[in-house]
């Protein structure tokens, strides 16, 4: 098996797929009515509430089902935002959030409230002070995710959480990556989570909002679920997902030492048989199952299409990708390489020898793209007033970070390259390229058409 993309969904696990058979006759009735197939909804709904309460680590009558990660991600933060409209309408994320918390964010700015994104370090990680700094006397609410979903690095729930408290400023935390592996550690006032992450079927997501918690749900008044998630509950699916968290929580830490191992022996031998490449995320601090890097000199859309050709299912954060022409948010604001980024997300149960099949095709793989790549004829280079001028005005990522590394070596040491590009993927790459072949990036400059990025040769 080669699906290496857990981080976005997991096959069905088996416990999931027995639940939901068995649920099926006996949770399709209105779980609100007195009869007893309404009954019988009743109790296997509320079982279910006990089970995912109890994975979570909180109160039964704190737990929502949702119809998604994604809904419960909305709803929290419109909920609480709501909730605490007196204290003010300032929200605070991280850079590295998923996109459900940012774009949440940006229609919260729309209607008046103000953002404040926390900058993270090279590795993806947040430090505490940074959300003590962002706090004011108008904070609402504040997110962090458990682990980021890009590059697998673990944050710093329990003292951003610690920090928040300190400020009477309630935290919530987006677990969709974490939770298959264990609860959420601190002292966190809302959390969210998304069943497809750890085995469950899709559509169904989990909000809970601690006791305490100011929280005025959004839309229209609906009496299921505490009226926080409106709409008849899909008992089968909800059933399923949390038996299949319990079936992973009672494997995962046997499971977590295996696939740890598994994901160490890609970040230590992938730059060992692909040269110019970039392991990214923080190396020890990181989800059991995500390794990601990014190799210079590649397209990362065709890179994933070669390597399903060759039976591997893997993700990218590149700027190349068909879904869009802009880089990762997440890698841009690492400040690491976005070009020939490959996300590899091992699920439970991923053999060894998968792996080590993934390894062998990869080199051959990139070396081809590069050969593909390096093909066209090189871009103009011209001399003006001794700085090298590298044209490489419409043409896309990785290009012009190939044309600069083809002329670097044709200006003495301590001499410039400016690098004309209208890629908004260069702007992240060249400087990016600039430390991992030990050049100087000296900045951005003005030019007619795109902008000028310069490069200093010092090695």
């Amino acid at each position: 098996m080669g699906y290496f993309d857990a981080a976005s969904g997991v096959p069905l696990h088996p416990v999931a797929r027995q639940a939901l058979m068995a649920s099926l006759d006996e949770g399709w009735a209105d779980p609100a009515r007195l009869y007893r197939e309404g009954r019988r909804a009743r109790m296997l709904l509320d079982a279910a509430r006990e089970a995912a309460a109890e994975a979570v680590g909180c109160r039964a009558d704190e737990v929502v089902f949702t119809a998604s990660g994604t809904a419960a991600v909305h709803s929290g933060i419109a909920g609480a935002l709501a909730g605490r409209r007196r204290v003010g309408r300032h929200l605070i994320v991280s850079a590295v959030e998923h996109s459900s918390v940012l774009h949440a964010g940006e229609v919260h700015q729309a209607g008046g409230g103000s953002v404040t994104e926390v900058a993270v370090n090279r590795e993806g990680a947040v430090v505490p002070s940074g959300y003590a700094e962002a706090l004011r006397p108008d904070t609402a609410l504040a997110c962090l995710q458990s682990a980021n979903h890009e590059v697998g690095t673990v944050q710093p729930v329990a003292e951003v959480a610690e920090v928040c408290r300190a400020a009477g400023v309630p935290l919530l935390v987006d677990a969709a990556q974490s939770l298959g592996w264990g609860p959420v550690e601190g002292d966190w006032s809302l959390l969210t989570a998304s069943a497809h992450k750890w085995g469950g079927p899709s559509g169904v997501g989990l909000l809970v909002v601690r006791k305490g918690v100011r929280f005025a749900p959004q839309g229209p008044a609906d009496e299921r679920e505490s009226g926080r998630a409106p709409g008849f509950e899909n008992i089968p699916a909800i059933v399923a997902a949390v038996a299949s968290l319990r079936a992973v929580r009672a494997e995962a830490v046997q499971e977590a030492a295996r696939l740890r191992e598994l994901t160490e022996r890609i970040r230590t031998r992938v730059p060992q048989l692909v040269p110019d490449v970039e392991v990214v995320g923080d190396p020890e601090r990181r989800l059991p199952g995500i390794v990601t890097f990014s190799c210079l000199y590649v397209d990362g859309e065709t890179v994933l299409h070669e390597l399903d050709r060759s039976g591997f299912s893997v993700s990218s954060g590149s700027s190349c990708t068909s879904s869009t022409l802009m880089p990762s948010h997440v890698l841009k604001a690492m400040g690491v390489l976005s070009e020939g980024n490959v996300r590899v997300s091992l699920p439970p149960g991923t053999q060894e020898e998968d792996v080590e099949r993934f390894l062998s095709v990869l080199p051959g793989v990139v070396a081809d793209v590069r050969e593909k790549l390096g093909a066209p004829t090189p871009a103009p280079a011209t001399v003006e007033e001794d700085v090298l001028v590298v044209d490489a005005l419409g043409r896309r990522c990785p290009i012009p970070v190939i044309e600069l590394a083809k002329v670097i070596g044709d200006v003495p040491m301590g001499g410039l390259v400016r690098v004309l590009s209208d890629d908004e993927a260069a702007r992240l790459d060249i400087p990016a390229w600039c430390e991992m072949r030990e050049q100087e990036y000296v900045g951005e400059e003005p030019a007619d058409r795109g902008t000028a990025y310069v490069v200093r040769r010092i090695s």
